[in-house]
């Protein structure tokens, strides 16, 4: 599997998702986040977090946190609320509760950090995904969920 295809997306394993991404050129992952099936692709991704939560891990952590992907073909983002507490993760197109994190990041630099693909501290350095908030558990994020490797 080495063509991207949103299309398809929903029957991609997290493993297979990551080594798409990987092997996918950034101007095609550009591509295909400023077309229609960008609302696919990021339902799909945040749809599959609940499942990839480690609740094992979360200890008493309650939070919300807001992802915004930007570059919309509109010139908006796309907002994403997870919240987590109970040891649970449920995750909501339309954020309702004040954050206690918002990260927010391009297109190809959510898929990137979603796929294992890229270093959020190293992209928080030079300015491609920004955090506001409790940085402390923007460190911790990825010790959260099941992040696959490519």
């Amino acid at each position: 599997m080495t063509d991207f295809d949103p299309a398809t997306f929903t029957s991609v394993d997290p493993k297979q998702f990551a080594q798409l991404v990987k092997s996918t050129p950034d101007d095609k992952l550009t591509e295909v986040m400023q077309s229609d099936l960008r609302d696919t692709v990021l339902k799909a991704v945040f749809g599959r977090m609940p499942s990839l939560f480690r609740a094992d891990r979360a200890g008493s952590t309650n939070t919300v946190i807001h992802w915004t992907i930007t570059g919309r073909p509109d010139g908006g983002a796309d907002t994403y609320e997870i919240v987590i507490e109970d040891a649970t993760c449920t995750v909501s197109e339309t954020p309702q509760r004040d954050p206690k994190l918002t990260l927010t990041m391009g297109p190809v630099e959510f898929l990137k950090i979603v796929s294992g693909g890229a270093n959020p501290v190293m992209m928080f350095m030079t300015g491609k995904l920004k955090a506001k908030g409790d940085l402390g558990l923007a460190a911790n994020i990825a010790n959260l969920f099941d992040i696959p490797k490519a």
